[in-house]
């Protein structure tokens, strides 16, 4: 029997409930279906874990207040007390990354971050938080992000550089998290393929099947890492861009 390998089909979307809504596809997906799952399972594993909190925490307790601490800490670092404000953002953004690439790693589920709409709107909220903060703390004095300090001709010459980098980020910060979601998944997938066939095969190719089912588990172990890395990065960056927003060029 030939067994057909198609690593990229994890990535389809299947419409569950058809809608359209003047002549757009707004269907119910499999994307949708997890997103809710990951929303719903989040806000119950902090609700639940903080609802008898006590001097001698338990793990889950111990697991949400590390939590708590670690976004509260990353804001700190990264954007000063001021940033801490935006703490309910930036830990909902982690909190939302995290679970999606974590519940992406269970089998015949859907991960959501392997879609380059779904972070690219991430991105785009952040990005939209970053300017709207910056008008309302400085004004038009917000423009000033993008004319480096120096001499003025210095400043001319590389304002449109830094307005370009600026637009670039939404699409540098989705296709970070969406390349590596993708391509850490596509290659489990291919291994699995390879283990599959290979343990058909019968004979000596089955004794084969142990070498990519070795590699299988090293990458499943790599992936579980580079999901928390993944939404660390994320909530790091949105971090960043909100101290820029604040504090213009004094904490550069």
């Amino acid at each position: 029997m030939a067994i057909q390998l198609k690593p990229m089909e994890q990535f389809e979307l299947k419409p569950l409930i058809p809608l359209h809504l003047f002549g757009y596809d707004v269907s119910f997906t499999n994307q949708s279906v997890m997103m809710v799952i990951v929303v719903v399972a989040a806000s119950l594993f902090l609700t639940l874990a903080m609802s008898k909190r006590s001097l001698v925490p338990s793990r889950a307790q111990s697991m949400a207040e590390l939590s708590y601490e670690f976004v509260a800490n990353m804001i700190n670092s990264a954007a000063g007390e001021d940033g801490l404000v935006f703490f309910p953002f930036v830990f909902t953004i982690f909190m939302f990354v995290l679970f999606c690439n974590f519940f992406g790693l269970v089998p015949w589920t859907f991960t959501v971050t392997s879609q380059i709409a779904v972070t690219f709107a991430l991105a785009a909220v952040v990005i939209l938080t970053v300017i709207v903060t910056g008008f309302v703390k400085h004004g038009i004095g917000f423009l000033r992000l993008f004319v480096p300090e120096g001499p003025l001709i210095l400043g001319i010459l590389l304002a449109p550089i830094e307005v370009i980098s600026f637009l670039t980020r939404p699409i540098s910060l989705s296709v970070r998290l969406f390349a590596n979601m993708l391509a850490g998944h596509t290659m489990l997938q291919v291994f699995a393929g390879f283990i599959i066939g290979l343990g058909a095969a019968g004979g000596v190719l089955s004794v084969l099947s142990i070498a990519p089912l070795l590699l299988l588990i090293a990458i499943m172990a790599l992936e579980v890492l580079v999901a928390a890395l993944q939404a660390y990065v994320f909530a790091i960056l949105t971090c960043i861009y909100l101290n820029e927003a604040l504090h213009l060029h004094d904490h550069h």
